[in-house]
This record gives structure tokens, C-alpha cells and sequence, in this order.
């Protein structure tokens, strides 16, 4: 079993550890009907259009 010869030093595995504790944001498309942005492979939160077609009518 392989054992290390050197600790590492706390800024090591802090800065090793910040890269799958940081948060990423979604990856935002622009709507194809109105222009806005939303997020990908959901129903537009403005006009309620999925591929298209409006598939959530807001304006009742």
C-alpha cells in the first residue's frame, strides 16, 4: 500500500479541494421566441415556449 513521505501542507490540499467545492453556475441560452435568457433544456420562465411551442400560458 503506498504511504506518503511528506505531509502535504494545508494551502496544498486547500487549493487541490477548492476546485470540486466550488459552485458552478448554470449554463444559460438565450429563448428562441422571445430572446431571453433561461436555462438550457427547460420552459422558458418568461413566455412559457419549450422548443417552439408554448407549452405554459402565463398571461391568464
Amino acid at each position: 500500500m503506498a504511504v506518503p513521505k511528506q505531509r502535504k501542507s494545508k494551502s496544498k490540499s486547500r487549493s487541490r479541494r477548492a476546485n470540486y467545492l466550488k459552485l458552478k453556475l448554470p449554463s444559460l441560452g438565450t429563448c428562441p421566441s422571445c430572446g431571453k435568457s433561461r436555462p438550457s433544456h427547460t420552459v422558458c420562465p418568461n413566455c412559457g415556449s419549450y422548443k417552439n411551442k408554448v407549452v405554459v400560458n402565463y398571461s391568464e
